[in-house]
């Protein structure tokens, strides 16, 4: 090798040792480089500890099924952490459904780290979502996932020497799924990754770069099938929306789901 990729080596190596160093001696930063996607430590006592709390109160909603609609909300604020208010309880346990079938619905079991998630109003999580929440992972309004979804925002140096099993950095990306989207079951959504409002990622896909809004995409790695139809006769959804309405009748959210499958 010759001298000058020799030095410029190991200036390389110098410089990461150092800011590995730095992060060792910096614990009090180390979860703020989690958050921002920087090289931190997964280890430490602090990052430990808020994985076991929120594993303690993931493990009380996963076993929720037999609450209210109230109470799970409740359980689900405290597993992201969210101090946003329920608006007052209504006098019967129907009419205080009604007044929170905005809230998200996640059917259990739910997998992820820290609580570091957003889910927004309408939106359907089926059973067996996988979300690896090193960095924030933000979920639209109406957005619909199939089940074993898994959203991964942490990742890992290729570099095995510096990777270093237990005692190495890890770092991170955030996840965005904008509004009105659809994920087919067992897509895998990898860190960075942004879908665009009102598409559709197909059943088994593997999504490496962003999609944009309005799309159809599957595949390992997932690439665009197609746009999503809009405007369609709007007559015909208008009467078949009807008719589902006025044969409705009270059951779990997500059944008898309608349309093509993802």
């Amino acid at each position: 090798m010759e001298l000058a990729s020799l030095l410029e080596e190991e200036a390389h190596t110098h410089i990461l040792s150092g800011l590995l160093t730095d992060m060792a001696n910096e614990r009090s930063e180390n979860y703020t480089r989690c958050l921002a996607g920087k090289l931190y430590y997964a280890f430490t006592p602090e990052l430990i500890a808020r994985r076991r709390k929120c594993q303690e109160v993931l493990q009380e909603f996963n076993n929720s099924t037999d609450l209210s609609r109230r109470k799970r909300a409740e359980l689900w604020r405290r597993v992201t952490g969210d101090q946003t208010p329920l608006p007052p309880k209504a006098a019967t346990e129907a009419e205080d459904d009604a007044l929170l079938e905005e809230e998200p619905w996640i059917e259990p079991p739910l997998r992820m780290d820290y609580g570091h998630v957003q889910v927004g109003k309408g939106s359907f999580l089926n059973y067996n979502t996988t979300i690896i929440d090193t960095c924030l992972v933000k979920i639209g309004d109406r957005v619909m996932f199939a089940p074993n979804v898994s959203l991964y925002s942490g990742k890992h140096p290729l570099d095995p020497d510096v990777r270093n099993g237990l005692k190495g950095p890890e770092d991170g990306a955030e996840i965005h799924i904008q509004d009105d989207c659809w994920i087919g079951g067992n897509a895998i959504i990898l860190p960075g990754v942004t879908i665009g409002k009102g598409s559709t990622v197909g059943a088994g896909s593997v999504v490496t770069k962003s999609v944009p809004p309005y799309t159809c995409v599957a595949g390992n790695p997932a690439r665009r099938i197609k746009d999503v139809p809009r405007n369609t006769n709007a007559a015909v959804t208008s009467g078949a929306l009807d008719a589902l309405e006025r044969g409705r009748r009270p059951g779990r959210v997500g059944e008898g789901a309608v349309g093509e499958q993802a």
